[in-house]
């Protein structure tokens, strides 16, 4: 019996996020839960490749038809992955080497039980090797289908971008989604001191966007330290921005319709105090334990979780919050710098039918 090389705990955490991302799960919830398991280096290798994956899938797709003179859905789903994987590689990480991106991704087809496809991933990653200079989008006639390939975009989402805001800014827009966005986050206040919080991370800087925001280039493992200790919490500017446009102040009642993960919640009840009372509402149990869970990281006494769904009557009276929030679920397109499944999973209907919920959470709200 021949025994493979074993596969790099970053290449096969990798892996399996990104089988599991294909079933639905978001990136960001399962890079989060497997850093605890990976050594600095590994989690570092591990976030690159599955969003720099995520990110590139069109155009790492179009070299697998390209090389392979197949169709990328007639793969196994496990193939596309550990080709796709070898390709990243391969066009994007010029400091590995070429044998251990292509040795890597064959032992992955092993040890996904795919040993029969392990020399059909050999040779289309040899393949690629040997043509370094093909570029998947030479042979798209519409200069929209272009487009899309070259920034790993659907097409629609393309043309809807290009009728909303000219061919110049979606452009632009496209490529800047393909860049590594910086970490922002925000320092606990019942947890922590800001000034001792700043001093463990120098690199910070203000955000220019929030107030009490933060920014830094790349996440370190020191800021990963005080983020699973309830310090610091990790969140996008224009989030904590839309929680403090609310206003809240001591002693309010806050609803806050749509709360889960509870990012803003949180934020709303770190500046608040205990004094206030916020209700933090959504209809599913498993994220509702995420609010929860944060809730008693960070020390925090005035959120009282319930569980509803916006989309039906509720059950509150008129007048009983001075103030209400409705982060109401969306399209996420304002999200694909870090979330960049989303593109992979939106249709262009879903638009319309986001619109249709979010008028109907805002009539479902209390007066």
């Amino acid at each position: 019996m021949v025994k493979h090389k074993e596969v790099s705990p970053a290449r096969r955490a990798a892996f399996d996020i990104l089988r599991r991302i294909a079933d639905g799960a978001f990136s960001s919830v399962l890079l989060a839960s497997e850093e605890p398991k990976l050594t600095p280096a590994d989690r570092a290798l591990t976030h690159e490749l599955v969003l720099g994956v995520l990110r590139w899938q069109l155009l790492l797709d179009k070299f697998v038809e390209h090389f392979s003179q197949r169709s990328v859905e007639s793969l196994d789903l496990g193939v596309r992955i550990a080709l796709r994987l070898g390709l990243y590689q391969l066009r994007y990480l010029s400091r590995i080497p070429a044998s251990a991106a292509v040795n890597e991704s064959v032992n992955l087809a092993r040890v996904a039980k795919l040993s029969s496809a392990a020399a059909f991933v050999n040779a289309l990653l040899r393949r690629a090797i040997r043509e370094p200079d093909y570029d998947p989008s030479s042979a798209a006639q519409d200069p929209l289908e272009k487009l899309a390939i070259e920034t790993s975009h659907p097409k629609w989402l393309i043309v809807r971008w290009i009728n909303a805001f000219g061919l110049v800014e979606a452009e632009a827009f496209a490529r800047a989604n393909n860049e590594i966005p910086p970490t922002a986050f925000r320092v606990v206040h019942t947890r922590a001191n800001e000034d001792d919080v700043l001093q463990q991370l120098p690199t910070a800087e203000p955000s220019a966007i929030a107030k009490n925001a933060f920014r830094i280039a790349n996440a370190t493992a020191k800021l990963r330290e005080l983020s699973a200790s309830g310090q610091v919490y990790l969140q996008d500017e224009a989030s904590q921005l839309v929680a403090q446009m609310l206003d809240g102040h001591s002693g309010e009642r806050i609803l806050d319709l749509c709360a889960a993960p509870g990012g803003k919640t949180t934020l709303l009840a770190d500046s608040t105090g205990d004094n206030a009372l916020i209700i933090a509402g959504d209809r599913s149990a498993t994220r509702m334990t995420t609010i929860t869970a944060t809730t008693t990281l960070q020390r925090l006494r005035s959120i009282k979780p319930v569980l509803l769904d916006a989309g039906h009557e509720l059950p509150f009276s008129p007048a009983s919050f001075d103030r209400i929030l409705v982060d109401a679920p969306c399209s996420g397109t304002g999200t694909l710098r870090r979330n960049p499944e989303i593109r992979w999973r939106l249709a262009e209907a879903d638009i319309a039918k986001f619109g249709g919920h979010q008028k109907q959470f805002l009539q479902n709200a209390p007066d």
